[in-house]
């Protein structure tokens, strides 16, 4: 008891040591209480600047495979796990790469629509189409990289429909193919450009909201394989915790291997096919 008391006291000091003169909330409170009701200063920080740097590691998913694998051989004793961890290494990045592109292809859809609608306003508030757009890009990032090329023909009388064509070759940005068309029936035939541009949002917004339903509707099926593809490991886990050492059968036994090997297979296999399910539903 005596030693648990000594810690508490020496915690307690540490405390009180940090909120009058250590950390910067403890300096900020310590001015607050002992400013006798006038303006809080802004000193010298009390807290070291080598001690406020934040140092942030970004590990990527794909790195804990050779990790898991490593694991795996050494409880294992085997070094079949660790070639497995780094030959799976370059598939789990592809798939985290999809995954951002899937990301950046929503966000930029996001971005096109609001520039559809942006520019929508600035037309009906009486602006010139030249210089609504360049007043829509500046709320929105719709163009993209295409941005500077299609501003600079909106401003001096380029071919505008044409460097929206081009701009929707990126990826999330097919709804600058509907501001194109928009653009060149306005100018080429005096229709209005903001009833155009209303119908296209709205259009835009509904194809966004059916992918979106679409996506949550087949969760449920991409849940359903994820959970499937974990069985075996479950299966490893309770084996180990009941004491019949599957790994070692796994690993160092013929009909081990051949099991795993077939196993492997069977489970690439089954969750490349319940994913390609998935994904054809989505393009679909």
């Amino acid at each position: 008891m005596g030693e648990v008391w000594t810690g508490a006291a020496l915690g307690c000091v540490g405390v009180a040591v940090l909120l009058m003169g250590g950390g910067p909330f403890g300096a900020r409170r310590t001015r607050l209480l002992f400013a006798d009701g006038g303006g809080v200063g802004h000193g010298p920080p009390l807290w070291p600047r080598w001690a406020r740097v934040r140092v942030r590691v970004r590990v990527r998913v794909e790195w804990w495979v050779p990790v898991a694998g490593l694991v795996l051989g050494i409880l294992g004793g085997s070094v079949l796990p660790v070639v497995a961890g780094a030959a799976g290494m370059p598939m789990v990045r592809r798939m985290r790469r999809a995954r951002e592109a899937r990301r950046d292809r929503e966000r930029r859809t996001a971005e096109v629509i609001a520039l559809c609608g942006a520019l929508a306003g600035e037309v009906r508030a009486g602006r010139q189409p030249g210089d609504a757009l360049t007043r829509a890009a500046r709320e929105s990032d719709g163009l993209g990289a295409a941005q500077p090329a299609v501003l600079a023909a909106a401003r001096f009388g380029g071919d505008v429909p044409g460097e929206l064509a081009g701009a929707a070759r990126q990826p999330g940005a097919e709804g600058l193919l509907g501001l194109s068309a928009c653009w060149r029936v306005a100018v080429d035939q005096g229709a209005g450009l903001a009833a155009g541009l209303d119908r296209l949002d709205a259009a835009l917004r509904a194809q966004r909201d059916r992918r979106a339903d679409l996506r949550a509707q087949l969760a449920g099926a991409r849940a359903t394989a994820l959970m499937l593809a974990g069985l075996p490991a479950a299966g490893l886990l309770l084996g180990t915790a009941l004491g019949a050492d599957p790994l070692h059968v796994l690993l160092h036994t013929g009909p081990g291997l051949v099991c795993l090997a077939a196993g492997l297979v069977l489970e690439a296999a089954g969750l490349w096919w319940a994913l390609r399910i998935v994904r054809r539903a989505e393009a679909a």
